[in-house]
């Protein structure tokens, strides 16, 4: 009997063991207009009840004869202290034979396992849910306490704000920087968003121009006239980004530096720095416009490849709050954009040139002008049949660029790609998706000129695909498949 069934034709109810929480649960049913019988072995207790005009009986639960005398209640709540006398009392109803729904209180992991055992449909812990509500009115107390200390540093601003982004920024650090602009702006503060490097990935790059987010580089503009400074999404740097205090800090991950701040918050247990931008947007009472919900849903949908990677619930409870103000036509554009030329060349490419080994794919694409295509044919790759993991690499000017992807759990790619190539390069991503760029001298020590690139690819691949497939565990063969 599923739980659905039973609660939508509920018309009666009976309650064993009618202590503290026995009674609360009596008064918001009866407060609902709900039937509600209750049986308790303290007859005192029983007559206090039935001053009060209850509809009450004083029984021990675990006697078979309540069990008969409660057979014609659709929802029993079994919620005495005693909690061995409700795992009597579930195994007398369900040896009579009823489909009654039960809802049954336990002590502890091992009781509740018993009342599962036992036939409870749903058992519950008040040590628990007291434990939990607690929690979340500690997250909302911190909530609040931290929006008021950001309003503070943001009122206090005099003259602009400079919201930092990584280096060559994706999805995650944008939108969190766009939902912080959009905070600085309703406190008529006015900033800018700055990054260095590029936006690479052709999705990103869609991003940011369908929903037209201003974005300036480093070397436009002069820091020392920005009042304000702001990081979002920071914490993979390595080097210091800025010569000069900090005064705002939000990341989902621990910085690798360590800032000076006025203004910090770190959460390790939300998978996207846009997750925590929304908490604020909703704890300030921000007026959300639909390209600021856009942008942080697809900050959160991209950080977690749309909830398949390390999602948490409070990742899932901040997409729900975007959900209705974002605009969906935009994010199916930003997240399917056209293939381009270059992109179907690589795939092609990258097709041809395979070499597998067990369900791992390494391939030379050649050389590339987008390195963005590389990404999109490993993520293509890695629907092969069989395939669980798959890394792409290619020559663009005197560098190796390289995009790896997997789906297998036991695999940290983002660790494999370190460990083959974190003496030249650094590696970045996650355990699933990741990529690296690695001198092409390191593996050669000549020069690079347009008439040696054919040699250069032909001396780099095999070293490329051997250190790969050394560091999945497996032996190149060195013949494509």
């Amino acid at each position: 009997m599923s739980a659905g069934s039973a609660m939508a034709s509920v018309s009666s109810y009976a309650i064993l063991g009618c202590g503290s929480v026995g009674y609360a649960v009596a008064e918001d049913l009866i407060g609902d207009g709900k039937d509600v019988f209750i049986v308790d072995q303290d007859e005192d207790r029983v007559d206090s009840l039935r001053d009060q005009d209850l509809s009450a009986q004083a029984a021990d639960i675990r006697d078979e004869q309540v069990a008969e005398a409660i057979v014609d209640r659709d929802v029993l709540l079994i919620l005495s202290s005693d909690i061995e006398a409700n795992q009597v009392a579930v195994e007398n109803v369900r040896g009579e034979g009823s489909e009654q729904f039960i809802v049954a209180r336990a002590s502890d992991p091992v009781s509740a396992d018993e009342l599962r055992d036992g036939g409870a449909d749903i058992v519950i812990n008040p040590s628990e849910v007291i434990a939990n509500a607690a929690l979340r009115a500690l997250e909302t107390g911190e909530l609040e306490y931290k929006a008021e200390q950001l309003a503070n540093v943001i009122d206090g601003t005099d003259g602009r704000l400079a919201i930092l982004t990584h280096d060559n920024p994706g999805p995650d650090t944008i939108a969190s920087a766009v939902a912080l602009r959009a905070i600085s702006h309703s406190h008529d503060v006015e900033s800018d968003i700055l990054y260095n490097g590029e936006i690479g990935h052709r999705e990103d790059r869609a991003f940011v121009n369908i929903l037209g987010i201003e974005l300036l580089t480093r070397s436009e503009v002069d820091l020392a006239e920005y009042d304000t400074i702001a990081l979002v999404d920071h914490a993979k740097a390595t080097d210091a980004p800025i010569d000069r205090p900090v005064d705002v800090l939000v990341d989902h991950y621990e910085p690798e530096i360590e800032y000076d701040t006025t203004f910090s918050d770190v959460r390790p247990n939300v998978s996207s720095t846009s997750t925590i931008l929304t908490k604020y947007v909703q704890e300030l009472d921000l007026g959300l416009s639909e390209a600021v919900a856009t942008a942080l849903l697809y900050g959160i949908r991209a950080e977690t490849l749309d909830f398949k990677r390390d999602t948490r619930p409070a990742d899932l409870t901040a997409a729900a709050y975007l959900y209705p103000f974002a605009d969906h036509d935009t994010l199916e554009q930003v997240e399917s954009p056209s293939m381009s030329p270059e992109t179907l060349d690589v795939l092609a490419e990258a097709i041809g040139n395979r070499e597998v080994r067990g369900s791992h794919l390494v391939s030379n694409a050649g050389f590339v002008r987008d390195r963005d295509a590389l990404a999109r044919a490993a993520q293509h790759l890695l629907n092969l049949e069989g395939i669980t993991t798959t890394a792409v690499f290619a020559i663009s000017e005197d560098t190796i660029h390289l995009a790896a992807r997997s789906k297998d759990i036991r695999l940290n790619i983002r660790r494999v790609l370190e460990d083959a190539f974190g003496d030249d390069g650094e590696a970045v991503g996650h355990s699933t998706d990741a990529s690296v760029e690695i001198p092409l001298g390191i593996f050669t020590g000549i020069e690079t000129s347009e008439r040696n690139r054919e040699t250069l690819l032909s001396l780099t691949e095999e070293a490329v695909r051997r250190r790969l497939f050394a560091e999945m565990g497996v032996e190149s063969n060195g013949n494509g498949n």
